[in-house]
């Protein structure tokens, strides 16, 4: 399907429900410590090196530039290693052709990316992980709709993206209300076209992100349009990279070094909603900062498991469920998972934040 024009409205309003935020890196604490490299095929088992060496650098992913505003704010140290780009790359689709052009080595996803690339014949693992317990993203109505509830999906059109969190959302929630998938019209589109498909009525549903809905409703809750929130959560925010750079002993060091700040910056952000609600969303996305507050009220509190077991067994629910519906083929998830990097983010933050 050809891309929908974007409008300013729509750029504005897109933000992601900020998968992780980051920061900068000192030392690998807790890296030798990590559980031994998983025997997968494909997998290097390498063990990680305890510094980073000179000349190091990566190419690494920062929608709207969350990762670089995180640096300044939290007043972490300095990573050890060069970033010679900040990508503003978030979603899936974008970050798999980024990692394919080479022009990318570390990125910042949902659960759903890592299962498309490998069905694409990519090979990337993921090496941080970041357990979501409450619902990032919700369903909002065109215009005009007469949908209260998932029952009334059916028969409707609604706007569908394989390859991003928002895809398995609408799958979840589909399995949850019992409709079959040929009971509705899945309407394939990229997330960043979903607001202008709402507005035209192209479709009639849209999963969007929580940052996203106080602007799309303050313009057309008085046109009819709503949302319908559910209980179905994007379980992980997680970070990934190819295997060619994790087999690469100087950038696995460094995305080894990496984590731990990617975990505190989360964590910074959380504990500091005020600041980051005035600096980010009002000052960079020029929303109000009434419209800051209702987004970080609906903030997950970041929790770095020092076992992968849960994230491995959703990871594969999810690889499951696409491959009931067609999407994909089925197969064993563990492949997708670096066990070298296992419990560094937890190490790196206070144990409330572990789970």
């Amino acid at each position: 399907m050809s891309s929908l024009p974007a409008s300013g409205f729509d750029r504005r309003l897109f933000l992601t429900s900020l998968l992780g935020a980051t920061a900068a890196a000192a030392g690998l604490s807790g890296c030798a410590g990590s559980s031994a490299a998983a025997d997968v095929k494909g997998a290097s088992s390498a063990p990680l090196a305890d510094k980073v060496p000179s000349g190091t650098s990566l190419k690494i992913a920062s929608y709207l530039g969350v990762q670089q505003l995180q640096f300044k704010l939290a007043k972490l140290p300095a990573l050890p290693f060069t970033v010679s780009t900040w990508a503003n790359i978030g979603a899936g689709p974008d970050v798999i052709n980024a990692f394919r052009a080479k022009s990318l080595d570390l990125a910042n996803n949902a659960g759903i990316p890592p299962v498309q690339a490998h069905y694409q014949g990519y090979d990337a693992k993921i090496v941080a992980i970041d357990i979501t317990r409450k619902p990032n993203y919700l369903f909002a109505t065109r215009p005009g709709s007469d949908i209260h509830t998932v029952a009334d999906f059916k028969g409707k059109k609604l706007a569908f993206s394989q390859g991003q969190a928002q895809g398995v959302v609408l799958l979840r929630a589909l399995k949850k209300a019992g409709l079959k998938y040929d009971e509705v019209k899945l309407v394939p589109l990229t997330s960043n076209q979903f607001l202008t498909a709402l507005q035209s009525g192209q479709v009639d549903i849209a999963p969007l992100a929580n940052s996203q809905a106080p602007a799309y409703l303050k313009q057309y809750e008085s046109k009819g349009a709503r949302t319908i929130p559910t209980d179905v959560v994007d379980l992980l925010n997680l970070l990934w990279a190819p295997q060619s750079v994790l087999n690469d002993p100087a950038k696995a060091a460094a995305i080894a070094a990496y984590i731990p700040q990617w975990a505190r910056g989360q964590v910074w952000q959380y504990e500091n909603p005020d600041v980051w609600n005035e600096e980010f969303y009002v000052k960079t996305q020029n929303l109000t900062l009434d419209q800051a507050k209702s987004i970080s009220a609906l903030a997950n509190k970041p929790l770095f498991p020092p076992s992968w077991d849960e994230a491995i067994k959703w990871e594969q629910e999810t690889a499951d469920l696409l491959a009931e519906g067609g999407f994909v083929k089925k197969f064993d998830v563990s492949s997708l998972f670096d066990h070298r990097f296992e419990g560094i983010a937890a190490k790196a933050v206070p144990a409330q934040y572990r789970r």
